[in-house]
């Protein structure tokens, strides 16, 4: 063994790790000072950044670790580049289901081989008739981002299609000009994003600018320095690599659309240039593609699929679990169980149409709806801010009224006056505040006024003498009693004209006034006077000042300023004016004024003594008595002032500066708000006042809903037979669903849906149908089927007269009935694949393969349909392929036929629906061989709506869904392939008069989560495209 210095050596250690510690130093130096030349900088990568930011690395396929999501690109600055998640994304909360780190996204790591031709293009995805502008409602789409409606490509990043309602999604690969730090900037209307990788990979992509987020931002074409994050910080880009690229954008139905990336040197003064052909390139090449081809699309953090952003809870009430979605996985009762527990009784309701002559769509008025209990939400509570013809009052009646009339104002003690203004308010008025007939005829166009007394007013309790022209100064007491019917006498026959807002201000009194009213008072004229009699003075008030001829009244849509409402206490002269102008006067020669909308007496004029006149005034004016001291307050000039022979002409004038509160003038005095006001209410049930009638106006009302106390009781029979037949055996847990068909002549049908417990077993599940049979009615009446067996013999009528219960005949579903699902398409590939995708997860979640999928498919180009359906996981499917034009009354009839056998159902299904987990189940409940066919009523989604958020309207006029028993559908006569052939749209009305016509039910349903999805139109079945752009 060699001589080896240990002792040396451990003498040495400190020298020697010095040692190697500057070896390491030197070569580090070396490979540092290298990159420099290449371009390029070694940088440390610690384990938390500047910010004390932990930087979470992702490995991988190859096993290199790779830029992590939130790392920061290559930069010259200082200021650290934040790496930004998608809007509104918690990366911990992208997936469902509870604690944990969620799985790891699924983003594209390996990019496909690239080629020199595609420089010059990027890819472009359209995703049109999606409404909102903000980049998050693109990502609610349910195709985003495989699925789009349009691929095709374009020669520079700055897109302007002149159109409405769509997404963007534009990538690809971006080649610098030249070495260096680069800065990028987007422009849109509406919002807008711009990500970049520091790399080729779409994984590393990372958000560096963006045009708003809440889809209210926008900007002009070429302005790129609106908002400050538009603009990225600067970036070290070398021109021999080339970076992947993501513009996201989104545009509503309004303003001028558009979209551009402009880039320009990290050097001061240099503006913005978009970014051309010359320096980009394809990610690839998709014209040779299929629709249905989604491997080659990147997912990047921008834009992937699986993970699930946080949303909030939704408002609608039917997304809200309930037992009757899950209830279908309970095991079902023995059907042995239920032998002999009820009496047989021949079923045939009085409103089926068997044989009945109906024209042509008039099945319609024939559907009749279900009652069902316990509640199930279906209403859309949601969407009666638009919509409420849910109750029973006019749209125009509620925006106007409100609901006010169901409820009663709660009296206050000692204010009885104030509930007879509230009565005669909204025109409700005395009948004596009107002129009769034999008045209104006396007045003529030529006739003068004269002085006449005045008519007591017949409503208050006091008398009131009539007052001769000229008058005394009234007492307070009696000015309240006149003022409610005092008229006005006019020269010659003016146009109606309306009386618009107003107070009326009152008299200054020392004793308290009276609470304000609504009056209505018309012209009364009078008879001419002679030109030579003396003109009366006028009536004075309680301070001396004669009595306005026009209190108060502005004819005006909004409140004056005060002015001065009465004439300075002088007698009166020729020439002068004493009266306070409707409008702003006019002056002419002989010192007569005139109005543009009411002639106003003067000195000059023979008029008789003016009378009030009151517009009707707002509720929130007569609903409250006048508080003391209020009206009170006017504008009073000094004696110096009033006296002054110009005065009265400038304080006619309605002016705001001379009567503005900053020269000391009087204020408009506020409505009062009486906020201890308290009502009364009675207990309202608006669904009494449904009927049965399918109602076809009204498309936010869901389910009739069923009395409470009816339910209860049908139950409380049907488990007292049950119980009895098995003593005492099953124990009621809940009532999940009960469904009654109302038959006023011989009974009501039931569906009874209960949970029990089993007497040293587990839950059990029972569905069965009933009968409430009418006292009178026995199981002879009605039609019975000659091929069915002969009715047990009807026991006694109960003592009580009572309804009773009994099993109707021939109305038993079946559990295990194969369901058909007959879909017909055409150039439909993303809309095919997201219903297999949906067909697949209800098998997977129901583990229910009693189902199949026939697709019918036109000859279609985007996809290869039978592929896709070899690929899908589902138990059981066909695939028909027609030639020629897409008709779709031929693609189902020639589904059905190919059914074998008989006794299955047949559901005539449309490609865009949502369907809930107890479809299957539902369907099978409703569809009885024979007797009853079922019409599923769809919630038809609106633009920008998804399953998650729905907001849209029930489609009550539509039969398009539709399941019945093959059997029967032959029985009728099938579609109609000769009168519908290449269109669609009647041919599900024509269908349904035929099934009536048969003496079938038809049970209508709205069911809960069962949506069809708004799709675009553009690019379905037979439509062509003047351009060539690949489109589904």
């Amino acid at each position: 063994m060699p001589w080896f210095p240990v002792k040396k050596i451990r003498k040495q250690l400190k020298l020697l790790l010095l040692l190697v510690l500057l070896t390491c130093a030197a070569w580090l130096t070396y490979v540092h000072l290298s990159l420099v030349r290449q371009g390029r900088a070694l940088r440390q990568r610690l384990g938390y950044g500047r910010d004390s930011e932990k930087l979470a690395g992702v490995t991988d396929n190859r096993g290199v670790r790779a830029a992590p999501f939130t790392q920061r690109m290559e930069d010259s600055s200082e200021s650290p580049e934040e790496g930004q998640a998608v809007e509104g994304q918690d990366p911990h909360m992208l997936f469902s289901g509870g604690a944990g780190r969620p799985p790891p996204l699924n983003l594209t790591r390996q990019t496909p081989p690239w080629q020199e031709e595609y420089k010059g293009k990027a890819n472009l995805h359209v995703f049109e008739d999606w409404c909102g502008g903000a980049v998050g409602h693109l990502r609610r789409n349910l195709h985003f981002p495989l699925f789009p409606h349009t691929r095709t490509t374009v020669k520079k990043l700055a897109v302007s299609p002149k159109w409405k309602n769509y997404g963007l999604r534009i990538f690809g690969f971006i080649h610098p000009a030249r070495d260096g730090d680069t800065q990028f900037s987007v422009a849109s209307d509406d919002n807008s994003e711009f990500w970049l990788s520091p790399d080729e990979s779409p994984a590393g992509a990372q958000l560096v600018a963006f045009v708003g987020k809440t889809g209210s931002e926008w900007t002009a074409p070429g302005e790129f320095t609106k908002f400050s994050s538009q603009v990225s910080k600067p970036r070290r880009l070398m021109a021999s690599r080339r970076y992947y690229f993501e513009v996201l954008h989104k545009q509503d139905n309004q303003g001028s659309d558009h979209v551009e990336v402009g880039w320009r040197a990290f050097l001061p003064g240099l503006k913005f240039e978009v970014i051309d052909s010359a320096h980009i390139s394809l990610y690839t090449d998709e014209s040779a593609l299929k629709m249905d081809h989604v491997t080659h699309v990147p997912q990047s953090p921008a834009s992937h699929v699986g993970g699930r952003r946080p949303q909030e809870e939704s408002s609608a009430d039917m997304l809200r679990p309930d037992a009757r979605d899950t209830f279908f996985l309970t095991p079902r009762m023995e059907p042995a169980h239920l032998e002999n527990v009820l009496e047989t009784c021949t079923y045939a309701p009085t409103y089926v149409v068997k044989d009945f002559p109906i024209a042509r769509y008039q099945g319609l008025q024939f559907v009749y709806l279900s009652f069902v209990y316990p509640n199930d939400y279906t209403r859309l509570t949601h969407m009666e801010m638009d919509n409420k013809c849910f109750y029973r009052e006019s749209p125009l009646y509620l925006e106007r009224f409100g609901f006010y009339k169901y409820m009663k104002m709660d009296k206050k003690e000692g204010n009885q006056e104030e509930e007879e203004v509230q009565r005669r308010a909204f025109l409700f008025l005395n009948p004596d505040d009107f002129l009769e007939e034999e008045d209104e005829g006396e007045l003529e166009p030529s006739e003068a006024a004269r002085p006449q007394s005045r008519r007591p007013s017949p409503a208050p309790p006091t008398t009131t003498k009539a007052t001769p022209w000229p008058p005394t100064p009234p007492n307070p007491l009696d000015t309240r009693t006149s003022r409610r019917s005092r008229v006005l006498s006019w020269a010659a026959r003016a146009p109606p004209r309306p009386l618009l807002l107003g107070r009326a201000p009152r008299p200054r009194t020392e004793a308290r006034p009276p609470p304000p009213k609504v009056y209505v008072t018309r012209v009364r004229p009078r008879k001419q006077t002679p030109p030579q009699a003396p003109r009366a003075p006028m009536p004075l008030g309680p301070r001396g000042r004669p009595w306005a001829p026009f209190p108060g009244v502005f004819l005006r849509p909004r409140p004056l300023p005060r002015v001065q409402l009465r004439a300075p206490p002088q007698p009166p002269c020729p020439g002068r004016r004493t009266a306070v102008p409707l409008a702003r006067p006019q002056t002419t020669q002989g010192g007569q004024v005139h109005t543009p909308a009411l002639a106003v007496p003067t000195a000059d004029s023979n008029w008789s003594e003016a009378r009030s006149v009151t517009s009707f005034l707002s509720l929130s004016q007569v609903s409250r008595p006048q508080l003391p001291g209020e009206g009170q307050e006017e504008e009073e000039e000094d004696g110096d002032e009033d006296g002054a022979p110009g005065d009265d002409e400038a304080t006619s004038e309605d002016s705001e500066e001379a009567a503005s509160p900053a020269e000391g003038h009087g204020h408009w005095q506020e409505d009062a708000i009486d906020w201890q006001r308290t009502f009364s209410v009675a207990a309202v049930d608006f669904e009494l006042l449904r009927s049965d009638w399918n109602d076809l106006h009204c498309n936010v009302s869901g389910n009739l809903q069923l009395a409470e106390a009816e339910a209860v009781d049908v139950v409380a029979q049907y488990m007292e037979r049950l119980n009895a037949r098995h003593g005492g055996r099953f124990a009621l847990l809940r009532i999940v669903n009960v469904e009654k068909r109302r038959d006023s002549a011989r009974g009501s049908r039931f569906l009874l849906e209960l949970e029990l417990q089993e007497r040293g077993g587990g839950r059990l599940r029972l569905s069965e149908y009933v009968f409430l049979r009418l006292p009178g009615t026995h199981a002879g009446d009605g039609d019975e089927d000659p091929g069915s067996p002969a009715p047990a013999p009807a026991t006694s009528p109960r003592p009580d007269g009572r309804p009773e219960l009994c099993r109707p005949l021939r109305l038993a579903w079946r559990q295990d009935v194969m369901v058909h699902f007959i879909v017909p398409v055409k150039n439909q590939a993303r809309w095919v694949v997201q219903f297999l995708m949906d067909m697949a997860t209800l098998h997977t979640r129901t583990k229910d393969s009693r189902f199949s999928i026939i697709l019918v498919d036109f000859e279609s180009e985007d996809m290869n349909v039978e592929q896709a359906l070899q690929a899908a996981q589902l138990p059981r499917y066909q695939y028909l392929r027609r030639t020629g034009n897409f008709e779709r009354s031929a693609g189902l009839q020639a589904g059905v036929d190919a059914v074998e056998d008989p006794s299955s159902i047949v559901f005539l299904c449309d490609l865009h629906i949502h369907f809930p987990a107890n479809i299957l189940d539902s369907i099978r409940k409703h569809c009885v061989e024979g007797k009853l066919a079922f019409a599923p009523v769809v919630m038809r989604l609106g633009c920008g709506s998804s399953p998650r958020d729905p907001h849209g309207y029930w489609e009550v006029n539509g039969f398009g869904l539709f399941g019945i028993y093959k059997s029967d559908f032959e029985r009728v006569g099938g579609m109609n392939t000769e009168e519908f052939r290449d269109q669609w749209g009647g041919e599900d009305w024509e269908l349904l008069d035929r099934v009536l016509q048969a003496g079938l039910e038809v049970e209508r349903l709205r069911l809960r989560n069962f949506f069809h999805h708004y799709h675009s139109k553009r690019g379905m079945w037979d439509t062509r495209n003047r351009k060539g752009s690949h489109t589904d």
